[in-house]
């Protein structure tokens, strides 16, 4: 049995797959991916594929990429690691100074954790203390959206909306209020958008005029609501649903898990409607695609409530093992440095104005029936019929199809059902932009039209 052979048998005989149907995966001899170059992954025989996702919407500046790999290195040569219950560590003090600096004005404090799922649950528990512990006990709940996703603890798993991902735990979680997310292309009103003037925003005020008195917090995914399908807010949604948090003192947490690193076209996408959150959660690209990371930062009056005498019982009682892991926080600070020097968000605007231009192609294939994209982060919706917007049959796996074919033309690219997406690494050049475009569009092509 060759190496490949062997590892392919171990990696089936051993290895449980997240997100995925093991008795699938068996019959798809999937790569494996041994090597990274730039925009490239490289598996155990040599083939080279485009990273069409950014290994699942993390990698920013390429793999391989030499200044985050010395900073690693050099940080590996003082300490991998050393706990932060009660010790501080360079890096991790460093990180939150810059973080802090570039975050939205009001964002003061920084709690680390490991992943995006952990960043929303320290989000929930600091919201749901800090109601506690400034006189509104009543205030025990949450607000989230119909499509949310914002990770798979327990406690995000409750304010999340898609059901396939998280309906069988629903007995283990404290059920959010939910409330309708303004999914345009499928708009539960009938409307349709501009015209429509935001009606589906109505249901939120209403909701939240009648349980303020209880709501601890709201929670979004600023710009776009990614694992469900990359569905874009309409324009001003944020800055209203900020107003109405004002209005009625509830906190807004915004999940910029998928969405910050530069995603949308800024550094985070609360920027694009000049919103403040009082809690922002981040992962994902926080360290440019190498390590578990998460951050969750807060306002100054938040961490007040916090502050006080031991026996006042006031402390935070949450942490982590590797909470403000110095080998990750070293990698981050790379990752940040890199934005500056090498100008990422501002070469951004011409690859994500390119992109829009390609995408505009798709809109003339008979089964896309909507392509969206908010600065580096698409969906290309597959629906049956595009007259009347008729979903495939769940059985046919359309997506999934799509997604094999690009692999046999070297583009590695995951759907979210029948949504193809498409998030490349912020450093992908306009020559690499447009074989991603061209392998999506001519496998869409051949699965749905050709057969």
């Amino acid at each position: 049995m060759s190496n490949n052979n062997s590892l392919r048998a171990d990696d089936l005989r051993y290895v449980w797959h997240p997100f995925t149907q093991a008795k699938e995966y068996e019959a798809e001899e999937a790569p494996i991916i041994d090597a990274g170059e730039g925009s490239y992954l490289i598996d155990t025989e040599g083939r080279r594929y485009l990273d069409g996702v950014s290994s699942l919407w993390v990698n920013v500046h390429g793999h391989s990429c030499p200044e985050i790999d010395r900073a690693i290195m050099a940080q590996l040569g003082q300490i991998a690691h050393s706990t932060l219950l009660g010790l501080g560590n360079v890096p991790s003090i460093e990180l939150a100074r810059e973080l802090i600096t570039r975050a939205p004005s009001g964002l003061k404090r920084v709690f680390y954790s490991d992943n995006g799922s952990t960043a929303v649950e320290v989000a929930l528990k600091i919201a749901f203390q800090y109601a506690q512990q400034t006189g509104r006990r009543q205030k025990t709940r949450f607000l989230s959206f119909i499509n949310a996703y914002h990770g798979d603890t327990l406690g995000a798993v409750g304010v999340g909306g898609i059901d396939l991902f998280h309906r069988i735990y629903g007995p283990l979680t404290v059920k959010s209020m939910r409330v309708p997310a303004a999914y345009c292309y499928r708009c539960h009103l009938g409307l349709d958008y501009p015209g429509c003037e935001l009606a589906c925003f109505k249901e939120l005020e209403d909701t939240v005029a009648g349980n303020a008195h209880e709501l601890a917090a709201i929670i979004i995914e600023p710009g776009v609501q990614g694992a469900a399908g990359m569905l874009i807010w309409p324009e001003g949604y944020l800055r209203r649903l900020r107003r109405l948090t004002e209005r009625y003192g509830i906190l807004l947490i915004a999940d910029e898990v998928a969405t910050g690193f530069g995603r949308t076209g800024t550094l985070f996408a609360c920027e694009q409607e000049g919103v403040s959150p009082d809690l922002m959660a981040l992962a994902k690209g926080i360290t440019g695609g190498y390590l578990p990371l998460a951050a969750t930062l807060t306002t100054e009056e938040i961490f007040a409530a916090f502050y006080g005498d031991y026996e006042e019982e006031k402390t935070f009682f949450h942490g982590h093992t590797y909470t403000g892991n110095p080998l990750a926080c070293a990698a981050a600070l790379a990752n940040l440095r890199l934005f500056e020097t090498n100008q990422t968000l501002l070469s951004l605007q011409p690859k994500i104005k390119y992109l829009e231009d390609k995408l505009k192609e798709f809109n003339e294939l008979s089964h896309v029936g909507e392509v969206r994209q908010r600065g580096f982060m698409v969906g290309m919706e597959l629906v049956e019929d595009k007259a009347t917007k008729r979903p495939y049959p769940a059985s046919m796996r359309m997506g999934r199809q799509v997604i094999l074919e690009a692999r046999r033309h070297g583009l590695i690219i995951r759907p979210l059902g029948d949504v193809v997406v498409l998030m490349p690494p912020l450093s992908v050049s306009l020559e690499e932009l447009d074989a991603i475009v061209s392998i999506t569009y001519r496998s869409i092509k051949k699965v749905t039209e050709e057969g």
